[in-house]
């Protein structure tokens, strides 16, 4: 049977910009190899699988290669996929049923806020062989127990970093966020995240990778709301606020594209 697949742009209010996800609405479980099939098909940083669970919605994030524990690009998109289509009330909370716990959703004016654990970042040394596979010169380095930071000194070379991805791949971490400080008048900080060893040389807006950067940029600017800037090629800009354990991420999502995928196992 046919299943309905969007693909929308997240962390962004133009098409053709921001992060993109696709989205794939199914009427139950599948199985993981076949998910992982669909993901590799789409070839996109994230695809996401949603379904009714009681008064919940399942939500899994699959990358080309591999499952992961996060994504806040792919769950923006959902949240605007469930409300574009009606399957959840303009003015409901969505709650999700994910590998990370509850995650939450709400619709506040033209953006979409999401609620998602912080992922604290500890100063410390790079991991052998990591700053060589940058090519950059840091000022700063520490982190958590999924990615690995790397702060720069400015703009410029936050743009100009060129990574060797198949060292970088070796890096044992999901993935590596590059950050500097913003102006402070248009981003208090600005970011790129590389995660090779995922499938994913250059992520376009990583949601997830702002749970760490708000913990680690809020005490810096001495405010508890951010807001950020992702220099990918297609960019993206989101505002993330400290509250507690909690990072509310909020940004725009476009859908792009509607149809059917008509592939079964």
């Amino acid at each position: 049977m046919p299943q309905t697949l969007y693909q929308i742009d997240a962390f962004t209010a133009r098409p053709l910009a921001g992060n993109p996800a696709a989205v794939c609405w199914l009427e139950q479980s599948c199985e993981d190899r076949w998910l992982q099939a669909v993901a590799a098909e789409m070839n996109l940083s994230e695809t996401a699988f949603l379904w009714q669970e009681e008064s919940r919605f399942r939500l899994r994030w699959f990358t080309p290669a591999v499952e992961v524990d996060l994504c806040g690009h792919a769950t923006l998109a959902a949240a605007h996929f469930l409300w574009e289509t009606g399957k959840a009330a303009t003015d409901a909370t969505i709650e999700f049923n994910t590998r990370s716990g509850v995650l939450t959703a709400v619709r506040i004016n033209d953006r979409i806020e999401l609620d998602f654990p912080i992922d604290e970042i500890e100063a410390g040394d790079p991991p052998t062989g990591l700053i060589a596979a940058l090519g950059c010169k840091p000022i700063a380095t520490g982190r958590n127990r999924r990615d690995v930071l790397v702060e720069v000194a400015s703009e410029a070379e936050l743009r100009s970093v060129a990574p060797d991805f198949r060292r970088l791949a070796e890096i044992r971490a999901r993935g590596v966020i590059v950050t500097c400080r913003g102006d402070g008048e248009n981003y208090e900080f600005l970011s790129r995240f590389f995660a090779p060893a995922c499938g994913i040389d250059e992520d376009p807006v990583t949601g997830s990778a702002h749970c760490a950067l708000v913990t680690y940029w809020a005490p810096k600017w001495k405010k508890q709301t951010l807001r950020a800037f992702q220099c990918s090629q297609r960019g993206g800009e989101l505002e993330v606020t400290l509250d507690g354990d909690r990072a509310k991420l909020r940004g725009a999502a476009v859908t792009v594209l509607r149809g059917e995928l008509d592939a079964s196992w």
